[in-house]
């Protein structure tokens, strides 16, 4: 039967807009509104080329954040992570781009609470004996204190950005065991690398109880810690505060690798 051209018309205006709405729709579910939370590790401290308006937060070009921002052209982006961040400060001064629409959040946080920076300096300069019970302290405050600061942080997230995916990046084990490498005694290494054991585990737990998805660095770091062949970490460097931190490449093949593998 043959449609009256009125009713065609109306028919052809339908379509148009029903059309018209979901490429709409689509255009908005596609949006993404990143956020970056964190400390040196998200930030890229030891990766060089820095912003320098980002002063003493070392935001680096080369930091996972930015890598992924500029691999996938998002809505909108906000490097907020800044070297020497806590849980605390994370809270008190990281959160404000956060809003129920940003749609990514990614965070790596943690290891300064922990005190990273003074048990690494403990184990470089002191005994065996005196690092280890530097490292036991850590994992002391690890087991006790941490997951009730991480938990803190991660809601404050998750209330201010309801509708956000939350990654959570954790951190390398710092060195491969072998027989023979300059530096650190292998007393302190394995002591050192228990510790990160026990801070990831304690991160996993935390991103679990907040039902956020947990990307782990460690396969990517595999065969890369200090003492291998091919590291990706800066070992006892020049700034100083760069040791121990993710090189270039270690924040291109390890941890925008491992945040890839997620999203």
């Amino acid at each position: 039967m043959r449609v009256p051209r009125p009713l065609a018309l109306t028919a052809a205006c339908t379509v148009a807009i029903t059309a018209g709405m979901t490429a709409a729709a689509q255009s908005a579910s596609a949006a993404v509104n990143y956020v970056a939370l964190g400390d040196s590790y998200a930030s890229g401290l030891g990766a060089g080329s820095y912003d320098s308006a980002s002063g003493n937060c070392k935001r680096s070009n080369n930091a996972y954040p930015k890598l992924w921002a500029i691999a996938n052209s998002p809505t909108s982006f906000q490097f907020a992570a800044c070297s020497g961040a806590t849980t605390t400060s994370v809270m008190n001064g990281q959160l404000g781009p956060l809003n129920s629409g940003t749609t990514l959040v990614t965070v790596t946080v943690g290891g300064n609470d922990a005190g990273f920076a003074s048990v690494m300096e403990t184990c470089v300069l002191s005994s065996d004996s005196t690092c280890i019970n530097a490292v036991n302290n850590a994992k002391n405050f690890m087991t006790n204190q941490l997951p009730g600061r991480l938990d803190s942080v991660y809601g404050a997230i998750r209330s201010k950005a309801p509708n956000a995916r939350v990654v959570v990046l954790d951190y390398p084990r710092l060195y491969k065991i072998v027989s023979v490498c300059v530096g650190l005694s292998n007393t302190k290494r394995n002591a050192l690398n228990g510790a990160a054991d026990l801070l990831d585990s304690v991160i996993a737990s935390a991103s679990s109880r907040a039902s956020f998805t947990l990307s782990g660095v460690r396969d990517e770091f595999s065969g890369h810690e200090l003492c291998s062949a091919d590291g990706w970490l800066n070992s006892v460097t020049w700034p100083i505060e760069h040791s121990y931190h993710p090189t270039a490449l270690g924040q291109r093949s390890g941890y925008y690798a491992a945040l890839n593998s997620t999203i």
